[in-house]
C-alpha cells in the first residue's frame, strides 16, 4: 500500500510539474536553439505578440494545415504585422518527427513555410513547461508576456484539409481580437492532433 501511494505521489508531482500555464498568467520563458543555431528566448521578444506552434512534419493533422497552405498563410499574414511566430518541435531524438537542423530547413523551404524560427526542443523541456500535448498545439502570448490563448488551431477536429474553410480559426480570431484591443472571445480551446513525441 505504501509503495502504491508513493508511486501515486510521484505521478501527481510529475503531472503538477507539467501543468499548463493558465491564460492570463505570465508565459514561461524558454531558451532553445533554432534550426540555424541561434538561441531563441521569449524575453527577447518582449513588446511583441508571440505565437507558439507545436509541430511535427510527419503528423497528418499538421499535413492538413501545411498541404492546404493554411499555416503558411497565417505565418506570412501575422509576421508581416510584427507578430513573432515560433514553430516548436519537441520530438525526442529517434522519435517520429525528429529531424536535423539541415533537414528542418529543407522541410521549411519545400513547404514554403514562413515562421520567424523553428525551435528544436529535443529534450522536451519547453514542451513540458507549456504542457504541449498535440501537433499542432497553439499558444499566443501578448506584448506584456502574458498567455492570452492556448488550444487548437481551429474548431474542426479532423485531418481533412476540406474542413479548413468550414472551421473557425481560433488563432486568427484571437490575434485579430487582441491586436484590436478586444478581449479574446475563446481563450482556451481543446487542442487536437498527434501526440507530441517526447
Amino acid at each position: 500500500m505504501k509503495t502504491i501511494l508513493s508511486s501515486l505521489a510521484i505521478i501527481a508531482l510529475t503531472a503538477a510539474s507539467y501543468a499548463a500555464p493558465e491564460v492570463g498568467s505570465k508565459a514561461p520563458d524558454f531558451s532553445v536553439k533554432d534550426t540555424n543555431g541561434n538561441t531563441e528566448t521569449l524575453s527577447q521578444y518582449k513588446g511583441k505578440y508571440v505565437v507558439l506552434e507545436w509541430t511535427n512534419p510527419d503528423c497528418p493533422f499538421v499535413h492538413k494545415q501545411y498541404d492546404h497552405g493554411n499555416m503558411q498563410k497565417l505565418q506570412k499574414e501575422y509576421t508581416a504585422k510584427g507578430v513573432v511566430w515560433l514553430s516548436v518541435n519537441s520530438s525526442a531524438a529517434g522519435n517520429n518527427g525528429s529531424y536535423t537542423p539541415a533537414e528542418w530547413n529543407k522541410i521549411l523551404k519545400d513547404r514554403n513555410a514562413a515562421p520567424t524560427a523553428v525551435l528544436l526542443d529535443q529534450g522536451g523541456t519547453m514542451g513540458k513547461e507549456y504542457a504541449a500535448k498535440t501537433t499542432p498545439h497553439m499558444f499566443i502570448i501578448n506584448p506584456d508576456g502574458k498567455l492570452i490563448y492556448q488550444g487548437g488551431i481551429d474548431s474542426i477536429k479532423s485531418a481533412d484539409p476540406a474542413d479548413i474553410p468550414k472551421a473557425t480559426n481560433y488563432v486568427q480570431t484571437a490575434l485579430d481580437e487582441a491586436m484590436a484591443g478586444k478581449p479574446v472571445s475563446n481563450p482556451v480551446t481543446q487542442p487536437y492532433g498527434c501526440g507530441v513525441k517526447y
